[in-house]
């Protein structure tokens, strides 16, 4: 990560400086070229314009006298100005100064004929005996259409030089200024990029390394802000697989565990009373008989257990297909106390059953309403040594209510969540006497869901229990479909 962080604030230093040094080069150089050609423009123009004064106050003169002379030396300390004058020859006559020793040479003949066709002539000139290189300027020496010669007006270049020298300077020290400026910036916002993104590495490797409980602590309102927020939505996605991974992992544990206690307790039971008949130790018919009832019963168990795993499979795996139509509730009522009555009476139990005269109908499958009835009464006689077992049956608005009541041991309140758990047996220390698979209740639940319904549980241990399933009534729609 150290890497990257180098990588972006080289990336981010380097795009800076090449932006700020581009750009002011670029600046510097339009600003230069257009600097130097307005300076020397307005130079011209001003040099023009002392040029005309220059004619304007000599016109009178057509030849040099020391008048003329006189006036020159005058307009040369007023402009700041060397001042030459040349006759049609192009040869120079006067000078602004005294003892000038350019008085009687040539000026360029390009010059002079441009000059006496009465146009103006601007040129740079490097000039022998002066260290400097002067910018000249050239204009018609006369009185209206009368040309005389031409009037040359020298001024140095040092000052426009002058100007440009600073210019130049103080591009530079703008540059040096920006250099350290965006250095400065690059600094800033490389770290502030830098630091969330460390943060972000450091949070990513304990996720990577199993600890979904990590979350990245950035508070930025960017991009970076929302790269966080991922990966803490992300993290928590893995933290509720991994929950759920480790909880399936356990309830598979548990239901290989279950399943194989629930086949070893029968199957051991079976294999004793084989090997007993086996070897001949059981000799009375009538104990034999008796051990062939054990094993038949336990084949039942078996029977019953390999069901309920099936039927829970499907359930689970939604493979399960209802046959819906309107089912009478009360007469399923009937039916399942009086498939029952024989076994409670043994036990020395009641089953009493109470439901109103007129009961609507409910749209479900009726065998796996059979069902369900049958797991909760089993059920109920399963934990009851005497006294009653009530079914009821009432309509509750939309619903239709079916409660199994009984008078057993009742269950616990940390036990009545976990009644719908596979294999959960709430009594495990009268197991071996009260035998079951385990996983009635679970069917049940996972039925009544089915038919969009709800089931509760309402027990006191030693007070008894009471299930209530809930399912909806039948509706216009439902007959029409």
């Amino acid at each position: 990560m150290m890497g990257m962080s180098k990588s972006i604030f080289r990336r981010l230093l380097f795009s800076f400086l090449a932006t700020v040094l581009i750009g002011l080069g670029f600046s510097g150089i339009l600003i230069s070229f257009f600097a130097k050609e307005y300076i020397y423009n307005s130079q011209k123009e001003m040099m023009l314009r002392h040029a005309k004064k220059v004619n304007a106050a000599i016109q009178n003169y057509s030849e040099v006298n020391q008048p003329l002379l006189g006036t020159l030396v005058l307009l040369d300390e007023s402009f700041d100005m060397r001042i030459w004058l040349f006759d049609r020859n192009g040869k120079i006559v006067a000078t602004s100064m005294k003892d000038e020793v350019f008085t009687g040479l040539a000026v360029a003949r390009s010059i002079a004929d441009s000059v006496l066709k009465g146009k103006n002539a601007v040129s740079e000139l490097k000039i022998e005996g002066l260290e400097d290189p002067m910018l000249s300027v050239a204009i018609p020496w006369g009185k209206g259409e009368k040309v005389y010669g031409g009037i040359i007006l020298h001024a140095p270049i040092e000052g426009v030089e002058r100007t440009f020298a600073h210019m130049r300077e103080t591009i530079l020290w703008a540059t040096l200024f920006g250099v350290l400026l965006s250095t400065a910036m690059v600094s800033y916002v490389s770290w502030s990029i830098s630091r969330p993104l460390r943060t972000i590495e450091r949070t990513t490797a304990e996720i990577g390394r199993g600890n979904y409980t990590e979350r990245v602590k950035v508070d930025t309102a960017d991009e970076i802000g929302d790269l966080a927020q991922t990966i803490n939505t992300l993290a928590g996605r893995l933290e509720r697989v991994e929950q759920e991974r480790h909880h399936l992992e356990q309830v598979r544990n548990d239901f290989l565990a279950n399943v194989s206690h629930e086949l070893r307790t029968p199957l051991t039971a079976m294999q004793g009373f084989l090997e007993a008949l086996q070897d001949g130790l059981v000799e009375e018919e009538e104990a034999r008989q008796k051990y062939y009832a054990v094993m038949y019963a336990e084949t039942l168990h078996i029977s019953r257990l390999v069901d309920d795993l099936m039927d829970l499979m499907k359930l689970e795996n939604n493979e399960l297909t209802l046959a819906k139509f309107p089912v009478d509730v009360g007469g399923l009522i009937e039916k399942v106390a009086l498939s029952f009555r024989p076994e409670a009476e043994e036990k020395g139990i009641e089953i009493t059953v109470e439901r109103p005269d007129t009961l609507p109908k409910i749209y479900a499958d009726k065998d796996r309403i059979v069902q369900i009835m049958k797991n909760l009464v089993k059920n109920a006689i399963k934990f009851t040594d005497e006294g009653t077992i009530a079914l009821s049956a009432q309509t509750d608005g939309n619903w239709v209510e079916i409660a199994v009541s009984d008078t057993g041991i009742g269950i616990s309140a940390d036990d009545q969540e976990r009644v719908w758990e596979r294999f959960f047996k709430v009594d495990r220390g009268r197991s071996k006497k009260n035998k079951g698979t385990g996983l009635g209740l679970a069917i049940v639940k996972e039925l009544v869901e089915l038919h969009d319904g709800e089931v509760t549980v309402e027990s006191e241990p030693g007070k008894g229990s009471r299930f209530v399933v809930r399912l909806p009534v039948l509706d216009d729609q439902r007959m029409i479909s």
